[in-house]
């Protein structure tokens, strides 16, 4: 009756083995670590639509927005970030919106400001994740624009619009990739942020860019 309610109402695994313990019930999910030897074929995939994903930027993320992947493209993103911010572990929230982080290169960074603290809020709600909302807290203290922060009404998605060293401007749209009807929390809490040029433009650039970054990320 547990699982069927659980599943029926779209329950987290997590919150879904919490709720079996209260019950009196061992939990149902398992939870492995991405190093297990279960979750190789996880890792493999992730690899590989990392490496798909080329010249493009993706990254990995937990349920917490803590990076735990990413592909080389991703560099594009990291110029002028300060080095605190890019010690493990990594929040990549804190360090699109912190003002020593992407947040000086945001052309429009009232329009991102909004839709990642939306987002994120639409997390904490769902699961009353107090980490999730102590991260929100704090990315509500960080600067923002004056200004009006929505997006154009002829929009389609709030593009991410990042400056470059070179005065040029790089328009990404973004997408969220998840595994389909994971059995695991760990697999359940992954997703993969994977950005596509908006643009002639920054197709161009980026194609460009990956051939001078470094081969890896720490």
């Amino acid at each position: 009756m547990l699982r069927r309610l659980s599943e029926h109402l779209d329950i987290p695994l997590r919150d879904r083995n919490a709720l079996f313990l209260a019950a009196g019930f061992a939990p149902a999910y398992p939870e492995h670590r991405l190093a297990d030897v279960p979750m190789s074929a996880v890792t493999d995939a992730i690899a590989q639509i990392l490496r798909g994903h080329l010249p493009y930027p993706a990254v990995v993320i937990d349920r917490h927005w803590t990076l735990i992947d990413a592909n080389d493209a991703v560099f594009t993103f990291l110029d002028g970030v300060a080095p605190h911010l890019l010690e493990p572990p990594v929040n990549v929230l804190r360090l699109s919106l912190h003002p020593d982080g992407m947040a000086p290169r945001i052309r429009n960074l009232g329009q991102w400001r909004t839709h990642l603290l939306d987002r994120l809020w639409h997390q904490v709600t769902i699961t009353g994740d107090d980490r999730l909302a102590q991260l929100h807290r704090e990315l509500q203290t960080y600067p923002a624009p004056s200004g009006e922060a929505a997006a154009p009404t002829n929009a389609l998605v709030v593009p991410l619009e990042l400056a470059t060293a070179d005065g040029d401007t790089l328009s990404f749209l973004s997408t969220t990739t998840v595994f389909g009807t994971p059995l695991d929390v760990t697999v359940a809490e992954l997703a993969i942020e994977a950005f596509y040029p908006a643009n002639g433009v920054t197709r161009l650039s980026i194609a460009t860019r990956i051939n001078s970054v470094p081969s890896s990320v720490g």
